[in-house]
């Protein structure tokens, strides 16, 4: 059974950090690409960050500089850092596994930034 399961998420003030995890299970890990998505209320989703089976990342321009995303696949698990948050990074984040036409994602976990 494949599952893929957020956590880390919350209420912080803006200039916070927090660090999301993804647990997976149930397939291949190390071989897929993670990928970290949000979504605002009334927002369409957004791609965060991602992360190739070989390691090389990729980011959002709204994010560069301030989210990190690595994965141990020891582990099964990919994470996310965010540093310096603001307001609008307020949204669901939900982690994705892709390989070619597969896909698997997360419930999702809310991150709220506010004083």
């Amino acid at each position: 059974q494949v599952q893929l399961v957020e956590s880390g998420g919350g209420l912080v003030q803006p200039g916070g950090s927090l660090r999301l995890s993804c647990a997976a299970s149930g397939f291949a890990f190390s071989s897929y690409t993670m990928r970290w998505y949000r979504q605002a209320p009334g927002k369409e989703r957004e791609l965060v960050a991602s992360i190739g089976a070989p390691s090389s990342t990729n980011y959002a321009d709204s994010v560069k500089g301030r989210f990190t995303i690595s994965r141990d696949n020891a582990k099964n698990t990919v994470y996310l850092q965010m540093n310096s948050l603001k307001p609008e990074d307020t949204a669901v984040y939900s982690c994705k596994a892709v390989r070619s036409t597969a896909y698997y994602w997360g419930q999702g976990t809310q991150v709220t930034v506010s004083s």
